[in-house]
């Protein structure tokens, strides 16, 4: 149901890769709500997705960017409020990526060139992002700046690997920037610690169907859907959350405060 929630808002969406993917599904509400963006990812990313059938599907146009690269990010800032008409409403940050994970490293056994590659993309690449909107003064008063996180960086998942450090680190970015963005240019920033979610890059962990089945059992609520996570972004890119910033807000089903549940339980009792 439209309520045209972001009528006349602007923005900019990282990470669509497949219909699987948090972007995707928030790319298509955003589109139902009335807004209006572009469509970024890596060049080699983009060949692996279907991101022109997401951008047909919206009306969006593609802007390719390496998120790495300081000058990708400056073209794709200025295109995008040259395509769109004016200064930016809203930012989706959705970009990870481990080298260890992929090639089957063990944790305690990393290859820091694969390490130091998956940090740049999964988290300085979002201090790269708010470097050149900051600079460029390309958000709106109001705006609102979102990452997607998980819980493994306050907790240990050890399939998770290096991720989990690099979502630590991103959680620190958000909350280290915010705090420029917020009193400099009255713009919001914040990440969202996400269920486990059957997305392609999540599906790459080792263990994941199990884990998954053990966090819907552990959650109250069970765990959110991607489609779930792109309903929770939209209020973050709404005027109803004008005052929240510096925030890492779980949307997990409950899974983040709970110890145990009953359910969990009857798998240990004889």
């Amino acid at each position: 149901m439209s309520y045209n929630l972001l009528k006349g808002k602007r923005g900019i969406i990282f990470g669509a890769l497949d219909e699987n993917s948090i972007a995707w599904k928030t790319a298509e509400k955003v589109h139902e709500q009335g807004g209006e963006f572009v469509l970024t990812n890596a060049p080699v990313a983009m060949r692996m997705g279907a991101i022109k059938e997401l951008a047909e599907k919206t009306g969006a146009e593609i802007i390719p960017a390496d998120a790495t690269k300081v000058e990708d990010l400056e073209n794709l800032v200025e295109k995008a409020q040259e395509i769109l008409g004016g200064k930016l409403d809203f930012v989706l940050h959705s970009i990870g990526m481990s080298v260890n994970v992929r090639k089957g490293k063990h944790y305690t056994d990393q290859n820091y060139d694969w390490t130091a590659k998956g940090w740049d993309v999964s988290a300085v690449s979002f201090h790269k992002t708010m470097r050149v909107l900051y600079e460029k003064d390309a958000m709106n008063e109001w705006g609102s700046i979102v990452a997607l996180t998980y819980m493994a960086a306050q907790r240990v998942f050890p399939d998770y690997n290096d991720m989990a450090d690099n979502k630590a680190y991103l959680e620190s970015i958000a909350r280290s920037f915010g705090y420029f963005f917020g009193t400099d240019k009255k713009v919001r920033v914040n990440t969202i610690s996400q269920s486990p979610t059957p997305t392609t890059a999540g599906q790459g962990v080792k263990g994941f169907d199990g884990f998954i089945k053990y966090a819907d059992e552990m959650s109250p609520l069970g765990n959110a859907s991607a489609d779930d996570c792109a309903d929770y972004t939209l209020t973050l890119f709404s005027d109803l959350t004008k005052k929240v910033t510096l925030q890492n807000l779980f949307h997990d089903g409950g899974f983040s405060n709970m110890g145990v549940s009953a359910k969990v339980m009857e798998r240990f009792i004889e």
